[in-house]
């Protein structure tokens, strides 16, 4: 149809349900005082039937109070975690989440989990190369690029993770409260080029407590409320729904 917008991510029926069991032992004395108790298993709904079209270019923000399913569909979203059975999620076109290096192996240098994080974006080892340079100086982790991410503050770690999204180009971006960490002067630094990535038609998904964030970049705002999705749409209305919860 004429005019009709591309879908960049389509979620359909996504359901996330987590069992835990109580049996855990701090210490071999708690192992052995609670050796005949029995093993109870919980099941927790993190997510209930979230249901969403995101078209390209679009900046879709998340917001919903702490415990309410946000960095779990953000990892659906991206991949990270898979659904429950039943539930569908389409993406159309490189991804990346950014949530304080999910994705990344602590056990690797920051110059190897760019290659490795690079080649997931679908980049040949000749264009990680072309942009090594420019993702560690705007990561500014010159000294530390032969270091093992698991050294790394979360600072440092979100720092590389936002460079690499921004300099391999990934079609969209998964936000997860990027602008929690950091300096004021990465911070700004980081606006801007995530602002330059926008007018390029870059999708993203920002999950944020700021509700200055999601009025400023947001085109719509997806409400959750204890798994549910309770609101997908307006980001004035969204954002005073949230407040009322």
């Amino acid at each position: 149809m004429a005019g009709q917008k591309e879908i960049a991510l389509k979620l359909e029926n996504v359901r996330k349900t987590f069992v835990v069991s109580n049996k855990t032992f701090l210490s071999i004395k708690d192992r052995l005082f609670n050796l005949h108790r029995k093993n109870e298993k919980k099941t927790i709904y993190a997510l209930k039937n979230v249901n969403l079209e995101v078209h390209k270019g679009e900046c879709i923000g998340i917001v919903g109070r702490n415990g309410s399913g946000k960095s779990t569909l953000t990892k659906i979203m991206s991949g990270a975690f898979q659904p429950d059975k039943g539930g569908k999620v389409i993406r159309n076109g490189t991804h990346l989440l950014m949530n304080l290096g999910v994705g990344f192996s602590h056990e690797l240098t920051a110059r190897e989990n760019v290659y490795v994080n690079g080649s997931t974006l679908g980049l040949t080892v000749k264009q990680i190369d072309e942009i090594f340079h420019d993702i560690i100086q705007f990561a500014e982790l010159e000294e530390f690029v032969d270091t093992k991410i698991k050294y790394f503050s979360s600072g440092m770690v979100q720092r590389l993770s936002f460079s690499i999204a921004m300099y391999a180009q990934a079609d969209i971006l998964f936000l997860d409260e990027v602008f929690a960490v950091g300096d004021n002067k990465f911070k700004e630094k980081a606006t801007e080029m995530l602002e330059k990535s926008w007018m390029q038609g870059c999708t993203t998904i920002m999950v944020s407590h700021s509700n200055a964030l999601i009025q400023k970049y947001c085109s719509k705002v997806l409400v959750l409320n204890k798994g549910e999705q309770i609101f997908y749409g307006d980001v004035k209305e969204g954002l005073e729904i949230y407040e009322g919860l």
